[in-house]
Protein backbone atom coordinates (compact mmCIF):
# COMPACT_ATOMS: atom_id res chain seq x y z
CA UNK A 1 0.00 0.00 0.00
CA UNK A 2 1.03 3.59 -0.63
CA UNK A 3 2.35 5.33 2.34
CA UNK A 4 0.63 8.81 2.36
CA UNK A 5 2.35 11.71 2.50
CA UNK A 6 3.72 14.30 4.81
CA UNK A 7 1.97 17.45 4.99
CA UNK A 8 3.82 20.28 3.00
CA UNK A 9 3.24 23.98 4.22
CA UNK A 10 0.66 25.86 2.66
CA UNK A 11 1.21 28.35 -0.61
CA UNK A 12 3.37 30.97 0.38
CA UNK A 13 4.59 30.00 4.11
CA UNK A 14 7.68 29.89 5.35
CA UNK A 15 8.18 26.84 7.60
CA UNK A 16 11.50 28.09 8.26
CA UNK A 17 11.14 31.07 9.41
CA UNK A 18 8.24 33.40 8.97
CA UNK A 19 10.16 36.46 10.42
CA UNK A 20 13.58 35.50 8.28
CA UNK A 21 14.62 38.58 6.31
CA UNK A 22 17.63 36.96 4.92
CA UNK A 23 17.15 33.54 3.74
CA UNK A 24 20.22 31.64 3.50
CA UNK A 25 21.46 30.95 -0.53
CA UNK A 26 20.59 28.31 -2.54
CA UNK A 27 19.16 27.11 -6.04
CA UNK A 28 16.91 28.82 -7.77
CA UNK A 29 13.52 27.62 -7.66
CA UNK A 30 12.38 24.12 -8.18
CA UNK A 31 9.70 22.30 -10.38
CA UNK A 32 8.86 19.12 -8.69
CA UNK A 33 7.64 16.63 -11.23
CA UNK A 34 5.66 13.04 -11.71
CA UNK A 35 4.49 11.58 -14.93
CA UNK A 36 2.99 8.03 -15.51
CA UNK A 37 1.75 6.49 -18.80
CA UNK A 38 -0.61 3.76 -19.94
CA UNK A 39 1.45 0.78 -19.41
CA UNK A 40 4.55 0.19 -16.73
CA UNK A 41 5.16 2.04 -13.76
CA UNK A 42 8.18 2.09 -11.18
CA UNK A 43 11.46 1.18 -12.62
CA UNK A 44 9.94 -0.03 -16.22
CA UNK A 45 8.56 3.55 -16.70
CA UNK A 46 9.04 4.14 -20.59
CA UNK A 47 10.16 0.86 -21.11
CA UNK A 48 7.11 -0.82 -22.89
CA UNK A 49 6.86 2.72 -25.48
CA UNK A 50 3.50 3.69 -24.25
CA UNK A 51 2.06 6.90 -24.36
CA UNK A 52 2.41 9.59 -21.30
CA UNK A 53 -0.67 9.77 -19.57
CA UNK A 54 -0.63 12.25 -16.29
CA UNK A 55 1.64 15.15 -15.33
CA UNK A 56 1.58 16.52 -11.67
CA UNK A 57 3.80 19.19 -10.65
CA UNK A 58 3.93 22.01 -7.82
CA UNK A 59 6.74 25.29 -7.78
CA UNK A 60 9.17 25.03 -4.48
CA UNK A 61 11.40 28.03 -3.69
CA UNK A 62 14.18 26.71 -2.14
CA UNK A 63 15.76 29.79 -0.51
CA UNK A 64 12.76 30.93 0.89
CA UNK A 65 11.01 27.12 1.74
CA UNK A 66 7.94 28.56 0.10
CA UNK A 67 5.41 26.32 -2.13
CA UNK A 68 3.17 26.68 -5.22
CA UNK A 69 -0.02 25.42 -6.35
CA UNK A 70 -0.28 21.82 -6.96
CA UNK A 71 -1.29 21.10 -10.68
CA UNK A 72 -2.89 17.69 -12.13
CA UNK A 73 -2.94 17.70 -15.58
CA UNK A 74 -4.37 14.56 -18.08
CA UNK A 75 -2.94 13.79 -21.08
CA UNK A 76 -4.51 12.49 -24.15
CA UNK A 77 -3.14 9.10 -24.77
CA UNK A 78 -2.96 8.03 -28.70
CA UNK A 79 -3.66 4.32 -27.80
CA UNK A 80 -5.81 4.48 -24.53
CA UNK A 81 -5.61 1.17 -23.67
CA UNK A 82 -4.40 1.07 -19.89
CA UNK A 83 -2.86 -2.08 -18.44
CA UNK A 84 -4.18 -3.26 -15.85
CA UNK A 85 -1.48 -2.19 -13.30
CA UNK A 86 -1.88 1.76 -14.27
CA UNK A 87 -5.91 1.28 -14.04
CA UNK A 88 -5.84 -0.19 -10.70
CA UNK A 89 -2.89 2.58 -9.16
CA UNK A 90 -4.80 5.40 -11.27
CA UNK A 91 -8.10 4.95 -11.44
CA UNK A 92 -8.38 6.49 -14.72
CA UNK A 93 -10.41 5.06 -17.99
CA UNK A 94 -10.03 5.40 -21.12
CA UNK A 95 -13.21 7.41 -21.45
CA UNK A 96 -11.56 10.03 -19.27
CA UNK A 97 -8.01 10.01 -21.25
CA UNK A 98 -10.09 10.54 -24.18
CA UNK A 99 -11.49 14.18 -23.61
CA UNK A 100 -7.89 14.99 -22.24
CA UNK A 101 -5.96 17.64 -24.04
CA UNK A 102 -3.04 16.33 -26.15
CA UNK A 103 0.40 16.35 -25.36
CA UNK A 104 1.54 19.58 -27.27
CA UNK A 105 -1.29 21.61 -25.43
CA UNK A 106 -0.57 20.21 -21.90
CA UNK A 107 3.23 21.12 -22.54
CA UNK A 108 2.27 24.71 -23.19
CA UNK A 109 -0.22 24.86 -20.31
CA UNK A 110 2.60 23.51 -17.98
CA UNK A 111 5.30 26.13 -19.29
CA UNK A 112 2.42 28.74 -19.02
CA UNK A 113 1.46 27.55 -15.15
CA UNK A 114 4.79 27.09 -14.07
CA UNK A 115 5.92 30.83 -15.33
CA UNK A 116 3.30 32.35 -13.42
CA UNK A 117 3.74 30.23 -10.06
CA UNK A 118 7.67 31.09 -10.18
CA UNK A 119 7.00 35.03 -10.56
CA UNK A 120 4.40 34.48 -7.48
CA UNK A 121 7.23 33.19 -5.34
CA UNK A 122 10.02 35.73 -6.49
CA UNK A 123 11.16 34.92 -10.13
CA UNK A 124 14.21 33.46 -11.42
CA UNK A 125 15.43 30.59 -13.79
CA UNK A 126 13.57 27.43 -12.34
CA UNK A 127 14.83 23.90 -12.85
CA UNK A 128 12.89 20.71 -12.80
CA UNK A 129 13.14 18.02 -10.08
CA UNK A 130 11.99 14.29 -10.57
CA UNK A 131 12.15 11.12 -8.85
CA UNK A 132 15.18 8.89 -11.06
CA UNK A 133 15.76 9.31 -14.63
CA UNK A 134 12.80 7.48 -16.51
CA UNK A 135 10.39 10.15 -16.36
CA UNK A 136 12.38 12.68 -18.58
CA UNK A 137 14.88 10.31 -20.42
CA UNK A 138 12.50 7.49 -20.90
CA UNK A 139 8.81 8.83 -21.81
CA UNK A 140 9.11 12.75 -22.60
CA UNK A 141 11.90 12.68 -24.89
CA UNK A 142 10.96 9.63 -26.73
CA UNK A 143 7.25 10.42 -27.15
CA UNK A 144 7.73 13.32 -28.27
CA UNK A 145 10.40 12.35 -31.19
CA UNK A 146 7.73 10.03 -32.33
CA UNK A 147 5.42 13.04 -32.08
CA UNK A 148 7.75 15.32 -33.83
CA UNK A 149 7.25 17.72 -31.12
CA UNK A 150 10.41 20.27 -29.80
CA UNK A 151 10.71 20.39 -26.29
CA UNK A 152 11.60 23.37 -24.52
CA UNK A 153 15.13 24.05 -23.31
CA UNK A 154 13.05 23.57 -19.86
CA UNK A 155 13.39 19.54 -20.52
CA UNK A 156 17.14 19.11 -21.18
CA UNK A 157 18.53 19.55 -17.93
CA UNK A 158 16.87 18.30 -14.48
CA UNK A 159 17.89 17.39 -10.15
CA UNK A 160 17.47 13.63 -10.17
CA UNK A 161 16.00 13.96 -6.47
CA UNK A 162 17.43 10.26 -5.57
CA UNK A 163 20.78 11.88 -6.50
CA UNK A 164 20.27 14.84 -4.32
CA UNK A 165 19.37 12.45 -1.27
CA UNK A 166 21.96 10.31 -1.35
CA UNK A 167 24.49 13.88 -1.24
CA UNK A 168 23.18 13.71 2.25
CA UNK A 169 22.85 10.02 2.80
CA UNK A 170 25.45 7.86 0.84
CA UNK A 171 24.66 5.20 3.66
CA UNK A 172 21.65 4.53 2.11
CA UNK A 173 21.05 1.92 -0.62
CA UNK A 174 22.49 3.04 -4.20
CA UNK A 175 20.40 6.22 -5.78
CA UNK A 176 18.35 4.50 -8.44
CA UNK A 177 17.30 2.03 -6.16
CA UNK A 178 15.57 4.73 -3.95
CA UNK A 179 11.59 5.58 -4.65
CA UNK A 180 9.75 8.33 -2.50
CA UNK A 181 8.65 6.45 -0.05
CA UNK A 182 11.60 5.11 1.28
CA UNK A 183 13.38 8.45 0.99
CA UNK A 184 10.59 9.88 3.38
CA UNK A 185 10.75 6.59 5.52
CA UNK A 186 14.61 6.95 5.74
CA UNK A 187 13.69 10.57 6.48
CA UNK A 188 11.22 10.03 9.26
CA UNK A 189 8.53 11.81 7.69
CA UNK A 190 5.07 11.77 8.81
CA UNK A 191 2.58 10.80 6.29
CA UNK A 192 -0.95 11.09 5.75
CA UNK A 193 -3.04 8.22 5.31
CA UNK A 194 -5.95 10.00 3.76
CA UNK A 195 -4.25 10.96 0.37
CA UNK A 196 -5.02 8.54 -2.33
CA UNK A 197 -5.35 11.00 -5.61
CA UNK A 198 -2.66 9.25 -7.67
CA UNK A 199 0.03 11.04 -8.73
CA UNK A 200 -0.43 14.16 -5.97
CA UNK A 201 1.02 11.82 -2.79
CA UNK A 202 4.07 11.80 -5.05
CA UNK A 203 4.63 15.13 -5.80
CA UNK A 204 3.63 16.27 -2.14
CA UNK A 205 5.93 13.42 -0.83
CA UNK A 206 8.96 14.94 -2.80
CA UNK A 207 8.22 18.27 -1.96
CA UNK A 208 8.10 17.54 1.93
CA UNK A 209 11.96 15.12 1.25
CA UNK A 210 13.17 18.60 -0.54
CA UNK A 211 12.13 20.65 2.63
CA UNK A 212 13.82 18.28 5.01
CA UNK A 213 17.06 18.29 3.18
CA UNK A 214 17.30 21.66 2.62
CA UNK A 215 17.33 21.91 6.66
CA UNK A 216 20.65 19.72 6.78
CA UNK A 217 23.90 20.56 5.25
CA UNK A 218 22.69 22.20 1.45
CA UNK A 219 25.95 22.94 0.24
CA UNK A 220 26.39 20.14 -2.72
CA UNK A 221 22.28 19.80 -2.67
CA UNK A 222 21.00 20.99 -6.36
CA UNK A 223 24.58 21.79 -7.43
CA UNK A 224 25.24 19.62 -10.52
CA UNK A 225 21.96 18.95 -13.11
CA UNK A 226 21.43 16.12 -14.80
CA UNK A 227 21.98 17.10 -18.62
CA UNK A 228 19.88 15.68 -21.73
CA UNK A 229 22.43 16.43 -24.59
CA UNK A 230 20.39 17.41 -27.47
CA UNK A 231 22.34 16.68 -30.46
CA UNK A 232 24.35 13.56 -31.63
CA UNK A 233 28.01 14.58 -32.05
CA UNK A 234 29.75 13.27 -34.22
CA UNK A 235 33.98 12.31 -33.63
CA UNK A 236 36.61 9.95 -34.40
CA UNK A 237 37.42 6.66 -32.50
CA UNK A 238 41.20 4.82 -31.89
CA UNK A 239 42.12 1.97 -31.84
CA UNK A 240 44.22 2.97 -29.11
CA UNK A 241 40.81 4.37 -26.88
CA UNK A 242 39.77 1.64 -24.34
CA UNK A 243 35.62 1.96 -24.08
CA UNK A 244 33.94 0.80 -21.06
CA UNK A 245 32.02 -2.53 -21.78
CA UNK A 246 29.19 -0.91 -19.42
CA UNK A 247 28.40 1.30 -21.81
CA UNK A 248 28.35 -0.37 -25.32
CA UNK A 249 25.17 -2.16 -26.99
CA UNK A 250 24.11 -3.51 -30.32
CA UNK A 251 20.77 -2.99 -31.75
CA UNK A 252 19.64 -4.99 -34.54
CA UNK A 253 17.33 -4.51 -36.75
CA UNK A 254 17.67 -1.41 -38.38
CA UNK A 255 17.00 -0.48 -41.64
CA UNK A 256 19.66 -0.67 -44.16
CA UNK A 257 19.34 3.33 -45.09
CA UNK A 258 19.70 4.10 -41.28
CA UNK A 259 22.38 7.41 -40.44
CA UNK A 260 23.92 7.48 -37.18
CA UNK A 261 21.46 10.66 -36.70
CA UNK A 262 18.47 7.52 -36.85
CA UNK A 263 20.10 5.82 -34.48
CA UNK A 264 20.26 8.35 -32.18
CA UNK A 265 16.97 9.68 -32.19
CA UNK A 266 15.72 6.16 -31.93
CA UNK A 267 17.49 6.45 -28.30
CA UNK A 268 16.53 9.93 -28.11
CA UNK A 269 16.49 11.17 -24.03
CA UNK A 270 19.80 8.83 -23.18
CA UNK A 271 23.38 10.76 -23.77
CA UNK A 272 25.87 8.77 -26.79
CA UNK A 273 28.94 9.79 -26.17
CA UNK A 274 30.62 11.68 -29.02
CA UNK A 275 31.00 9.64 -31.93
CA UNK A 276 29.55 7.19 -30.09
CA UNK A 277 27.07 5.44 -32.78
CA UNK A 278 29.05 2.33 -35.17
CA UNK A 279 27.40 1.11 -37.88
CA UNK A 280 28.22 -2.10 -38.69
CA UNK A 281 29.21 -2.95 -42.62
CA UNK A 282 29.24 -6.51 -44.08
CA UNK A 283 32.28 -8.38 -46.26
CA UNK A 284 30.65 -6.15 -49.21
CA UNK A 285 31.48 -3.26 -47.51
CA UNK A 286 27.26 -2.92 -47.09
CA UNK A 287 25.29 -2.12 -44.06
CA UNK A 288 24.11 -4.84 -42.41
CA UNK A 289 21.07 -3.48 -40.28
CA UNK A 290 22.99 -3.35 -37.18
CA UNK A 291 25.40 -1.22 -34.72
CA UNK A 292 27.29 -0.22 -31.55
CA UNK A 293 25.83 2.40 -29.60
CA UNK A 294 28.51 3.82 -26.90
CA UNK A 295 26.88 5.41 -24.02
CA UNK A 296 28.44 8.12 -21.66
CA UNK A 297 27.95 5.97 -18.55
CA UNK A 298 27.13 2.57 -17.29
CA UNK A 299 23.17 4.35 -16.05
CA UNK A 300 21.90 5.44 -19.82
CA UNK A 301 23.24 1.96 -21.20
CA UNK A 302 21.19 0.29 -18.52
CA UNK A 303 18.19 2.20 -19.66
CA UNK A 304 19.37 2.05 -22.99
CA UNK A 305 18.70 -1.70 -22.77
CA UNK A 306 15.50 -1.31 -21.77
CA UNK A 307 14.49 0.51 -25.30
CA UNK A 308 14.55 -3.35 -26.67
CA UNK A 309 11.92 -3.85 -29.24
CA UNK A 310 10.94 -0.45 -29.40
CA UNK A 311 9.94 0.59 -32.74
CA UNK A 312 12.03 2.71 -35.56
CA UNK A 313 9.26 3.40 -38.06
CA UNK A 314 7.34 -0.18 -38.56
CA UNK A 315 10.19 -2.04 -37.80
CA UNK A 316 10.78 -3.22 -33.37
CA UNK A 317 14.77 -2.76 -33.01
CA UNK A 318 16.60 -5.19 -30.70
CA UNK A 319 18.91 -3.91 -28.16
CA UNK A 320 21.63 -6.01 -26.33
CA UNK A 321 25.16 -5.93 -24.32
CA UNK A 322 28.11 -5.53 -26.15
CA UNK A 323 31.87 -4.94 -25.36
CA UNK A 324 33.81 -2.08 -25.84
CA UNK A 325 36.14 -4.49 -27.75
CA UNK A 326 33.74 -4.88 -30.04
CA UNK A 327 33.33 -1.01 -30.22
CA UNK A 328 36.73 -0.05 -31.11
CA UNK A 329 37.46 -3.24 -33.55
CA UNK A 330 34.18 -1.96 -35.43
CA UNK A 331 34.49 2.41 -34.67
CA UNK A 332 38.44 2.53 -34.15
CA UNK A 333 40.93 3.61 -36.80
CA UNK A 334 45.02 4.23 -36.48
CA UNK A 335 45.32 5.85 -40.47
CA UNK A 336 46.27 9.91 -39.87
CA UNK A 337 44.27 11.25 -43.05
CA UNK A 338 41.27 9.75 -41.53
CA UNK A 339 42.01 10.86 -38.41
CA UNK A 340 42.91 14.19 -39.79
CA UNK A 341 39.43 14.07 -42.17
CA UNK A 342 37.12 13.40 -39.40
CA UNK A 343 39.07 15.99 -37.00
CA UNK A 344 36.28 18.71 -38.23
CA UNK A 345 33.62 18.68 -35.68
CA UNK A 346 29.92 19.34 -36.58
CA UNK A 347 30.71 17.89 -40.09
CA UNK A 348 27.64 15.36 -42.28
CA UNK A 349 29.45 13.33 -43.93
CA UNK A 350 27.86 11.79 -47.09
CA UNK A 351 29.30 8.22 -48.46
CA UNK A 352 29.70 8.00 -52.74
CA UNK A 353 30.33 4.62 -54.39
CA UNK A 354 30.61 3.76 -58.00
CA UNK A 355 32.92 6.11 -58.60
CA UNK A 356 34.68 6.33 -62.31
CA UNK A 357 38.46 4.86 -61.32
CA UNK A 358 39.91 7.82 -62.93
CA UNK A 359 37.73 10.26 -61.07
CA UNK A 360 39.59 12.87 -58.94
CA UNK A 361 38.90 15.80 -56.46
CA UNK A 362 38.01 18.34 -59.60
CA UNK A 363 35.77 15.46 -61.17
CA UNK A 364 33.72 14.88 -57.83
CA UNK A 365 33.66 18.21 -56.64
CA UNK A 366 31.94 19.24 -60.34
CA UNK A 367 29.56 16.64 -59.78
CA UNK A 368 28.52 18.03 -56.56
CA UNK A 369 27.67 21.09 -58.06
CA UNK A 370 28.24 24.63 -56.35
CA UNK A 371 24.91 24.59 -54.78
CA UNK A 372 26.21 21.77 -52.10
CA UNK A 373 30.18 22.60 -51.07
CA UNK A 374 32.06 20.29 -50.04
CA UNK A 375 34.04 21.97 -46.83
CA UNK A 376 37.41 22.57 -47.08
CA UNK A 377 36.88 21.26 -50.68
CA UNK A 378 39.42 18.57 -52.15
CA UNK A 379 40.74 18.83 -48.64
CA UNK A 380 36.85 17.59 -47.63
CA UNK A 381 37.34 14.31 -49.95
CA UNK A 382 38.63 11.02 -48.90
CA UNK A 383 39.04 8.43 -51.41
CA UNK A 384 39.28 4.80 -50.12
CA UNK A 385 42.09 2.95 -51.88
CA UNK A 386 43.65 -0.76 -52.16
CA UNK A 387 46.55 -1.45 -50.36
CA UNK A 388 48.55 -0.59 -53.91
CA UNK A 389 46.86 2.93 -54.53
CA UNK A 390 44.02 1.57 -56.98
CA UNK A 391 41.27 3.07 -56.72
CA UNK A 392 38.20 1.35 -55.00
CA UNK A 393 35.28 3.65 -56.08
CA UNK A 394 34.39 5.41 -53.12
CA UNK A 395 34.67 8.11 -51.34
CA UNK A 396 33.58 10.28 -48.65
CA UNK A 397 32.88 13.67 -48.57
CA UNK A 398 32.12 16.68 -45.82
CA UNK A 399 29.83 19.26 -45.45
CA UNK A 400 29.11 22.08 -42.74
CA UNK A 401 25.12 21.47 -42.23
CA UNK A 402 22.12 19.65 -42.80
CA UNK A 403 21.08 21.82 -45.62
CA UNK A 404 23.94 21.70 -47.84
CA UNK A 405 24.05 17.64 -46.95
CA UNK A 406 20.19 17.26 -48.07
CA UNK A 407 21.30 19.02 -51.19
CA UNK A 408 24.04 16.77 -52.23
CA UNK A 409 21.66 13.77 -51.59
CA UNK A 410 19.49 14.85 -54.08
CA UNK A 411 22.63 14.16 -56.74
CA UNK A 412 22.27 10.55 -55.57
CA UNK A 413 22.02 8.09 -59.09
CA UNK A 414 23.52 11.22 -61.03
CA UNK A 415 25.85 10.35 -63.77
CA UNK A 416 29.71 10.78 -63.82
CA UNK A 417 30.86 9.92 -66.59
CA UNK A 418 29.57 6.91 -67.75
CA UNK A 419 28.50 5.79 -64.04
CA UNK A 420 25.78 6.79 -61.47
CA UNK A 421 26.98 7.50 -58.59
CA UNK A 422 24.87 6.23 -55.23
CA UNK A 423 25.18 8.79 -52.20
CA UNK A 424 24.38 8.15 -48.33
CA UNK A 425 24.63 9.42 -45.55
CA UNK A 426 27.81 8.02 -43.44
CA UNK A 427 29.42 7.83 -40.47
CA UNK A 428 33.27 8.26 -38.60
CA UNK A 429 32.71 4.70 -37.89
CA UNK A 430 31.70 3.85 -41.37
CA UNK A 431 34.59 5.71 -42.78
CA UNK A 432 36.82 3.66 -40.55
CA UNK A 433 35.13 0.41 -41.05
CA UNK A 434 35.73 1.00 -44.82
CA UNK A 435 39.45 2.14 -44.66
CA UNK A 436 40.43 -0.67 -42.53
CA UNK A 437 38.55 -3.19 -44.54
CA UNK A 438 40.75 -2.29 -47.89
CA UNK A 439 44.32 -1.80 -45.59
CA UNK A 440 44.07 -5.00 -44.39
CA UNK A 441 42.92 -6.95 -47.70
CA UNK A 442 45.17 -8.89 -49.49
CA UNK A 443 45.92 -8.17 -52.83
CA UNK A 444 44.96 -11.70 -54.09
CA UNK A 445 41.90 -12.40 -51.39
CA UNK A 446 40.91 -15.75 -50.05
CA UNK A 447 37.74 -14.25 -48.62
CA UNK A 448 35.26 -15.52 -51.86
CA UNK A 449 37.52 -19.02 -52.60
CA UNK A 450 35.36 -21.54 -53.58
CA UNK A 451 35.05 -24.40 -51.41
CA UNK A 452 35.59 -27.14 -54.40
CA UNK A 453 38.64 -26.90 -56.81
CA UNK A 454 37.59 -25.80 -60.39
CA UNK A 455 39.15 -28.55 -62.46
CA UNK A 456 39.58 -26.46 -65.35
CA UNK A 457 39.88 -22.62 -66.40
CA UNK A 458 36.31 -20.70 -66.10
CA UNK A 459 36.05 -19.36 -69.61
CA UNK A 460 34.98 -15.77 -70.27
CA UNK A 461 32.01 -15.47 -72.11
CA UNK A 462 28.64 -13.96 -71.38
CA UNK A 463 26.51 -16.98 -71.79
CA UNK A 464 24.02 -17.32 -68.71
CA UNK A 465 24.84 -21.04 -68.59
CA UNK A 466 25.17 -20.87 -64.30
CA UNK A 467 22.94 -20.09 -61.57
CA UNK A 468 23.38 -18.12 -58.35
CA UNK A 469 21.82 -19.40 -55.58
CA UNK A 470 21.26 -16.29 -52.36
CA UNK A 471 20.07 -16.89 -48.73
CA UNK A 472 21.00 -20.74 -48.35
CA UNK A 473 21.54 -21.41 -44.82
CA UNK A 474 24.59 -21.19 -43.08
CA UNK A 475 24.85 -24.78 -42.25
CA UNK A 476 23.99 -25.86 -45.87
CA UNK A 477 26.28 -28.78 -47.81
CA UNK A 478 26.52 -29.40 -51.23
CA UNK A 479 24.47 -32.88 -50.72
CA UNK A 480 21.56 -30.10 -49.20
CA UNK A 481 22.02 -28.44 -52.60
CA UNK A 482 21.70 -31.42 -54.92
CA UNK A 483 18.60 -32.06 -52.84
CA UNK A 484 17.04 -28.78 -53.27
CA UNK A 485 17.89 -28.45 -57.27
CA UNK A 486 16.37 -32.11 -57.00
CA UNK A 487 16.01 -33.43 -61.17
CA UNK A 488 17.70 -30.08 -62.56
CA UNK A 489 21.13 -31.49 -60.71
CA UNK A 490 21.43 -34.30 -63.09
CA UNK A 491 22.31 -31.18 -65.43
CA UNK A 492 25.11 -29.75 -63.46
CA UNK A 493 28.63 -29.61 -64.69
CA UNK A 494 31.47 -32.37 -63.31
CA UNK A 495 32.92 -30.33 -59.97
CA UNK A 496 30.44 -27.32 -60.76
CA UNK A 497 29.07 -26.29 -57.42
CA UNK A 498 30.78 -23.48 -55.81
CA UNK A 499 30.13 -22.36 -52.24
CA UNK A 500 31.13 -19.11 -51.14
CA UNK A 501 32.83 -17.93 -48.07
CA UNK A 502 32.98 -14.81 -46.15
CA UNK A 503 35.74 -12.86 -44.79
CA UNK A 504 36.05 -15.52 -42.27
CA UNK A 505 36.20 -18.43 -44.04
CA UNK A 506 32.50 -19.35 -42.67
CA UNK A 507 29.63 -19.70 -45.86
CA UNK A 508 28.70 -16.43 -46.63
CA UNK A 509 24.70 -17.96 -48.06
CA UNK A 510 25.77 -17.91 -51.94
CA UNK A 511 26.65 -20.72 -54.02
CA UNK A 512 27.14 -21.13 -57.76
CA UNK A 513 26.21 -24.10 -60.21
CA UNK A 514 27.79 -24.02 -63.47
CA UNK A 515 25.10 -26.18 -65.68
CA UNK A 516 25.61 -27.90 -69.05
CA UNK A 517 23.54 -25.15 -70.58
CA UNK A 518 21.79 -21.76 -70.80
CA UNK A 519 18.69 -23.49 -70.88
CA UNK A 520 19.04 -25.63 -68.24
CA UNK A 521 20.22 -22.64 -66.08
CA UNK A 522 17.38 -21.43 -67.22
CA UNK A 523 15.08 -24.17 -66.52
CA UNK A 524 16.87 -24.76 -63.48
CA UNK A 525 16.12 -21.35 -61.94
CA UNK A 526 12.59 -21.51 -62.83
CA UNK A 527 12.13 -24.39 -61.23
CA UNK A 528 13.64 -23.50 -58.15
CA UNK A 529 13.35 -19.74 -57.27
CA UNK A 530 11.67 -19.10 -53.94
CA UNK A 531 11.81 -22.75 -53.06
CA UNK A 532 12.68 -23.65 -49.34
CA UNK A 533 15.50 -24.95 -47.76
CA UNK A 534 15.79 -25.42 -44.02
CA UNK A 535 12.65 -22.86 -43.49
CA UNK A 536 14.57 -20.25 -45.55
CA UNK A 537 13.72 -19.62 -48.99
CA UNK A 538 16.46 -19.35 -51.69
CA UNK A 539 16.78 -16.79 -54.56
CA UNK A 540 17.72 -18.61 -57.83
CA UNK A 541 18.83 -16.62 -61.02
CA UNK A 542 20.88 -17.39 -63.93
CA UNK A 543 24.48 -15.63 -64.34
CA UNK A 544 27.17 -16.29 -66.53
CA UNK A 545 30.39 -17.46 -66.32
CA UNK A 546 32.41 -14.61 -66.19
CA UNK A 547 29.99 -13.23 -63.46
CA UNK A 548 30.64 -16.49 -61.19
CA UNK A 549 34.56 -16.07 -61.64
CA UNK A 550 34.56 -12.39 -61.06
CA UNK A 551 33.07 -13.34 -57.61
CA UNK A 552 34.93 -16.05 -56.94
CA UNK A 553 37.93 -14.35 -57.24
CA UNK A 554 37.03 -11.68 -54.63
CA UNK A 555 34.56 -9.13 -56.72
CA UNK A 556 31.04 -8.53 -55.73
CA UNK A 557 27.70 -9.30 -57.57
CA UNK A 558 24.66 -7.25 -56.53
CA UNK A 559 21.49 -6.35 -57.93
CA UNK A 560 23.09 -3.60 -59.36
CA UNK A 561 25.49 -5.34 -61.25
CA UNK A 562 28.74 -6.97 -61.64
CA UNK A 563 31.96 -4.67 -59.74
CA UNK A 564 35.51 -5.92 -59.96
CA UNK A 565 37.47 -7.79 -57.76
CA UNK A 566 39.79 -6.00 -55.45
CA UNK A 567 43.35 -7.05 -57.08
CA UNK A 568 44.82 -6.78 -60.58
CA UNK A 569 43.26 -9.74 -62.80
CA UNK A 570 43.70 -9.90 -66.83
CA UNK A 571 39.95 -8.77 -68.16
CA UNK A 572 38.90 -7.71 -71.59
CA UNK A 573 38.56 -3.82 -72.31
CA UNK A 574 35.24 -3.89 -72.28
CA UNK A 575 35.01 -4.34 -68.48
CA UNK A 576 37.02 -1.19 -67.87
CA UNK A 577 33.60 0.77 -67.61
CA UNK A 578 35.01 3.24 -64.74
Amino acid sequence: MTPPPPQPPPPGSNPASDSATDPRPGPGPLVVLFGATAGAMGPDLGSDETDLILLVWQVVEPRSRQVGTLHKSLVRAEAAALSPQCREASGLSADSLARAEPLDKVLQQFSQLVSGDVALLGGGPYMLCTDGQQLLRQVLHPEASRKNLVLPDTFFSFYDLRREFHVQHPSACPARELTVATMAQDLGLETDATEDDFGVWEVKTMVAVILHLLEGPSGQLFSKAEVVKQKYETGPCSKADVVDSETVVRARGLPWQSSDQDVARFFKGLNIARGGVALCLNAQGRRNGEALIRFVDSEQRDLALQRHKHHMGVRYIEVYKATGEEFVKIAGGTSLEVARFLSREDQVILRLRGLPFSAGPADVLGFLGPECPVTGGADGLLFVRHPDGRPTGDAFALFACEELAQAALRRHKGILGKRYIELFRSTAAEVQQVLNRYASSPLLPTLTAPLLPIPFPLAAGTGRDCVRLRGLPYTATIEDILSFLGEAAADIRPHGVHMVLNQQGRPSGDAFIQMTSAERALAAAQRCHKKVMKERYVEVVPCSTEEMSRVLMGGTLGRSGLSPPPCKLPCHPNTHSH
